[in-house]
């Protein structure tokens, strides 16, 4: 196992649709086997607000025309619109025997490095999943793991309109300020971002074999 361990394939995905690649990360954790490598998926989303498994319906505040998912991933509310990276981490944790933490702390201090290399001083917090500048939040995660695999992942705000997030409690927290990273001169856009962050996360996984897709197919 240790040689497929070493396998990694980067998809961008090419539809924003929330929905379309929620249910087809599903499908890819419910059909994989020991034989399917794992994979990170980059994708911005069309404007929604997603409601995680502990998510209480009082921390939707005024979600107005923008839509509401109610998803299967820990965590409370949050969301995810254009200008924002989003990796999904499909991950065989029980074949790298990575345990559900390591994964949360692994994602966390990737955030950070890849925000370090832009003289940016940015930091995790145990009590609240997440990566922070100055208090205010700049990463948000999200996990859920079936048949000892994991699915959904993070999301960095890079150059988005953060005013939807004024019509929730972010993660659970009444006035939690949100931030992103072009306005404190981290990466400028979503694929710059993408492109090191997905390479700290691959040499965190100790990937050495990575082969990058485009698209949604995974069969």
């Amino acid at each position: 196992m240790t040689e497929i361990n070493n396998q990694l394939i980067i998809r961008q995905i090419d539809t924003g649709d929330y929905e379309t690649i929620w249910h087809a990360m599903q499908d890819f954790t419910d059909n994989r086997d020991d034989e399917v490598v794992d994979e990170l998926w980059v994708v911005e989303h069309d404007p929604v607000f997603t409601q995680g498994q502990a998510g209480k319906e009082e921390h939707l505040l005024n979600t107005g025309d923008i839509p509401v998912v109610k998803v299967d991933r820990g965590g409370q509310v949050t969301y995810h619109g254009p200008g924002q990276l989003v990796v999904y981490l499909l991950l065989n944790l029980r074949r790298r025997k990575l345990g559900v933490r390591d994964l949360v702390t692994q994602i966390e201090v990737a955030i950070v490095d890849l925000l370090k290399q832009y003289s940016i001083d940015a930091y995790a917090k145990k009590d609240a999943p997440g990566v922070y500048v100055d208090e205010m939040k700049i990463a948000s995660l999200g996990l859920r793991v079936r048949k000892g695999c994991s699915f959904h992942g993070l999301a960095l705000n890079i150059d988005m309109d953060l005013a939807p997030f004024l019509r929730i409690n972010p993660c659970g927290y009444s006035g939690l300020e949100m931030l992103q990273t072009s306005k404190i001169n981290g990466p400028k856009t979503v694929a710059e971002a993408a492109d090191g962050l997905t390479q700290i996360l691959a040499a965190s996984l100790h990937a050495t074999d990575v082969t990058t897709l485009i698209g949604l197919e995974t069969k």
